[in-house]
């Protein structure tokens, strides 16, 4: 009985949000065969630029990660206050920690030729480059606003501006990249604007939103008065930077891959780009997932309950473990369709059907380590994060996606066997540290718990 209602509450909460991680993903495969269909040169260069990009980009999402646990203990505690306060902060300084990250990618943008890519790429690199790195200011605003709206249950909120927001970049691909209707043919330059104006928008339409939705009037309320809290905004940058390390140790060790690939040859690194976006499929549904967690567990993390922290966390891991099953059999059922949206090219095909293998292997590991981390952001444990990710994603993956594929020759493909031994891992100690903070918590809450009936008796 506990574990359907549990099932229920993640499901309304984490479907919403798995809408919006669709939308993404629809989004990466509508700019990817987009670009694909324009030039295999174009792809390649997307495919570099991007995996560079997106190692910032995701600090920046997992440092903004730092608000939900928060909101969430503050909701349970029905403190509307504190959340506008605790918004207010969060903006604050996430918006420092986009603009410190901006600068280091200008610095990379100076170095783009060290990089060992193919020299034909490096006219495509460069324009695109600038202009992604551009709308990570927004991306920063946006999840920001995307962590308060879900930490508070309201995750409808975020899915349908972030849809509305990728049909608007859907649309401006089409007319920017081949220049329809009368706009010029930017090729992958209108990829690239397209994105920045659609990321613009949506952090402009989600901010009307909230100004001026009747549900969110003691938020925004709460939001006006608030001042600077320096400790409030240690506590963000506490949870948030072990959050970001394990965002960023993770997307570099993609990124890092991606430069390894980058050594074969332009279709080697087309064909990285396409599986790698297939490959989001299961991820971005599997962090849908874990915000719910999070959510859930935060939730019961402020109102003191180890036993709705416990069947949230493995009744959310249950879900994920269904969800690998079902996405992954249809991707190898449907996966020459799906390839072939991309690139007609028989070579980067090929590659890309002998990359499935390892890519559907280390979907379990993944869904293991996205689970459990995400409890672990929910009870607020987040410094271990870090540690692990560095272990799991630098100690292990990279040299072995490096020793399979230069020292034993396997290519691309030993490049890709190395994820499933990182990922796993990872997933093995997030697991393993939770279920060595269970007892710890209990007696927490039970401390907690009982300061909290001494106040009622005195004020009784």
């Amino acid at each position: 009985m506990f574990y359907q209602q549990h099932i229920r509450k993640l499901l309304h909460i984490g479907v919403p949000i798995m809408i919006g991680q669709a939308g993404a993903i629809v989004l990466s495969f509508a700019d990817n065969i987009m670009v694909g269909r324009y030039g295999i040169q174009e792809l390649a260069a997307s495919a570099f630029a991007n995996n560079v990009i997106n190692l910032f980009i995701f600090i920046s999402i997992g440092f903004s990660l730092g608000l939900t646990p928060i909101v969430g203990e503050l909701y349970g505690k029905k403190k509307t206050a504190e959340i506008g306060k605790a918004v207010k902060n969060s903006l604050h300084i996430n918006m420092l920690v986009a603009s410190a990250l901006l600068v280091i990618m200008a610095v990379i943008y100076f170095q783009l030729d060290k990089f060992g890519q193919p020299a034909e790429l490096l006219p495509l690199i460069r324009p695109y480059f600038i202009t992604i790195a551009l709308s990570t200011l927004f991306v920063m605003f946006f999840n920001t606003l995307k962590q308060f709206t879900d930490g508070v249950c309201a995750p409808k909120v975020s899915m349908v501006i972030l849809m509305t927001g990728n049909l608007l970049n859907i649309l401006g691909n089409y007319l920017l990249i081949y220049g329809k209707f009368g706009f010029p043919e930017l090729g992958l330059l209108g990829a690239g604007l397209s994105t920045l104006i659609s990321r613009i928008l949506m952090v402009v339409i989600f901010y009307l939103y909230l100004r001026f939705a009747p549900a969110f009037k003691n938020y925004i309320a709460a939001y006006r008065v608030a001042q600077q809290d320096r400790t409030l905004q240690k506590r963000l940058v506490k949870i948030g930077y072990p959050l970001a390390a394990q965002m960023g140790l993770e997307t570099a060790a993609f990124a890092l891959s991606a430069v390894m690939v980058g050594w074969l040859g332009t279709t080697a690194l087309a064909a990285h780009q396409v599986t790698m976006t297939i490959s989001q499929i299961c991820f971005m549904l599997y962090t849908g997932m874990g915000s719910a967690i999070t959510i859930l567990v935060s939730n019961a993390h402020g109102q003191n309950d180890i036993v709705n922290v416990r069947r949230t966390a493995y009744t959310g891991y249950g879900l994920i473990v269904l969800l690998s099953i079902v996405t992954c059999g249809l991707i190898f059922l449907f996966k020459t369709p799906i390839i072939s949206l991309f690139t007609a090219s028989d070579e980067v095909v090929e590659t890309v059907l002998m990359l499935l293998i390892p890519m559907g292997i280390y979907q379990l590991g993944d869904g293991i380590q996205i689970a459990f981390s995400n409890v672990l952001r929910g009870i607020q444990d987040v410094k271990p994060i870090m540690w692990i990710a560095l272990f799991s994603y630098f100690g292990i993956s990279l040299p072995a996606s490096y020793f399979f594929g230069f020292y034993l020759n396997w290519g691309i493909s030993g490049i890709w066997f190395g994820f499933p031994l990182g990922l796993t891992i990872a997933g093995a100690f997030f697991y393993w540290r939770f279920r060595k903070q269970i007892e710890p918590l209990k007696k927490v809450y039970a401390v907690e718990k009982a300061v909290q009936e001494r106040k009622e008796i005195v004020h009784a």
